[in-house]
């Protein structure tokens, strides 16, 4: 007798199910609107052939400029009538931003510049998930330094030059960041497993 094959649920497999309800409005901007240090954070997701990923999203934590995990509770608002989310209310810095990619796999997220916490250098925290992941995926976004020295990290500290390359954004005019997210092949990012 032969067992019927069992097909994935959404419980098995990693989207594209996140364009409905996870992406909400305000949800790239983490720094407050008209913050005079914004720094802008672009990039794309892109798959082992180099091809854009269209339906992945992306996640970001990072302290804020002091070093310090923000200890707000959140800064979305409800709509009254409806109960659906109206976004963020634009006043508080949560050090969290989500954001789906657009059709060109292309990324842009809002927030302040990390400060440096104890020996790590200054970084944000990046969670992707998209199509063909059974499981999101972790990794880290390091910043240039600004005005001084770099800090020694131990997670930089122990990849080889060209496997850490794949973890620094590169900064561009105007104050903007370009950090491409390669989910495999030749350049792919480094990737952290959490026990």
């Amino acid at each position: 007798m032969t067992t019927p094959s069992a097909r994935p649920t959404p419980a098995q497999t990693v989207g594209p199910f996140y364009g409905y309800a996870l992406p909400f409005p305000g949800g790239a901007d983490a720094a407050p609107a008209g913050h005079p240090d914004t720094l802008v954070l672009h990039g794309h997701v892109r798959d082992g052939a180099g091809a854009p990923v269209p339906d992945a999203l992306v996640e970001f934590w990072g302290p804020g400029p002091d070093g310090e995990l923000p200890r707000t509770t959140g800064s979305l608002r409800r709509d009254p009538t409806t109960g659906g989310f109206l976004g963020r209310d634009g006043l508080g810095f949560t050090g969290f931003a989500r954001v789906a990619t657009d059709a060109d796999g292309h990324w842009t997220v809002r927030t302040l510049r990390p400060g440096a916490r104890g020996a790590h250098a200054p970084h944000l925290a990046v969670c992707v998930f998209a199509r063909g992941l059974t499981r999101h995926l972790f990794t880290r976004v390091y910043l240039p330094a600004a005005d001084r020295e770099p800090v020694t990290d131990p997670l930089l500290a122990a990849l080889p030059p060209e496997r850490r390359a794949t973890l620094m954004a590169i900064a561009e005019p105007r104050g903007s960041h370009r950090f491409d997210i390669r989910l495999q092949g030749a350049a792919e990012t480094v990737f952290l497993e959490f026990a």
